[in-house]
């Protein structure tokens, strides 16, 4: 009886402290995970904020009577989503396709826009990450069938 007593005292020593241990490895584990969920989130809404800013543009654009008008209103739109959306780009360039804008009356045209922003990892997923992100994104919206043309 005494020596079963003293093996299960000398077993509950041996494992006495496992838990803090398993603890102190796993947590800079579960805190890696967490940061990347995180970072990966807020990329997911840069993009989202990206796509929207690139519909801002291509509507814009499709409303607008002439090409220089277009590119002008196109540019005007997708600063003003971007900076609705608290990204600020370093580069943002706006690239338009207004032919559609030249379609005989009668006929339903399309004007599309490309846009490409450059972000700072640092504004996008974490604080102090290195680096940037650069987001493309594309929008088509159909043009008036009936409107005046130029």
């Amino acid at each position: 009886m005494k020596l079963r007593s003293a093996l299960r005292s000398l077993l509950h020593r041996k494992e006495e402290g496992s838990m803090s241990v398993e603890l102190v490895m796993l947590a800079p584990v579960m805190v890696l995970v967490i940061l990347l969920l995180v970072a990966g989130g807020r990329i997911a809404l840069a993009s989202n904020a990206a796509e929207a800013a690139a519909n801002a543009a291509a509507r814009e654009a499709s409303l607008s009577r002439t090409t220089a008008e277009a590119q002008q209103d196109a540019n005007a739109a997708a600063q003003t989503s971007m900076a609705q959306s608290g990204y600020a780009c370093n580069t943002l360039d706006v690239l338009i396709d207004d032919s559609g804008l030249n379609v005989p009356l009668g006929q339903v045209g399309t004007v599309s826009g490309t846009i490409t922003c450059t972000l700072n990892l640092s504004d996008v997923a974490l604080p102090g990450l290195p680096g940037t992100w650069t987001i493309e994104r594309s929008a088509t919206s159909p043009v008036d069938a009936y409107r005046e043309r130029p």
